[in-house]
């Protein structure tokens, strides 16, 4: 299940992205336009600044902007920055596996499953882009 602060981030990007050609966006925009907790906002494009989605350009004129093209950031990646492991079982995640306590991985048809899941999920989450949201 999405986050709030993913579904949220979404929400934002989304606005972002429909104002691209109009430069940067004010925080407090998104968050009335969108209907974001300021506070909560702030954080999670803090967030996205950080790990290089967004940027921001300060004093008149400014606001969040794009880094990147939004044709160019996979939906997986906002959810994994945001929300960590997108696999509905550690012991199936690519990026952040953990083994699952009392498990024979090789003999567990959960995981055999899950494994299907979510390769079927990625499929879809590293196609689509925030520009295709809008």
């Amino acid at each position: 299940m999405l986050s709030k602060k993913t579904q949220y981030a979404f929400k934002a990007l989304m606005y972002l992205a429909q104002k691209e050609s109009e430069g940067p966006v004010l925080i407090a925009e998104i968050s009335k336009k969108k209907k974001i907790p300021l506070k909560f906002l702030e954080n999670i494009l803090l967030e996205l600044k950080r790990s290089g989605v967004l940027d921001s350009k300060k004093g008149k004129g400014g606001g969040y902007f794009f880094k990147e093209t939004p044709k160019s950031i996979p939906l997986a990646k906002i959810m994994r920055l945001l929300d960590g492991p997108i696999a509905l079982l550690p012991c199936v995640s690519l990026n952040f596996y953990q083994r699952c306590k009392n498990c024979d991985e090789k003999n567990c048809g959960l995981h055999e499953t899950m494994i299907v899941v979510r390769d079927a999920t990625l499929k879809i989450l590293e196609k689509k882009t925030v520009a295709d949201l809008v």
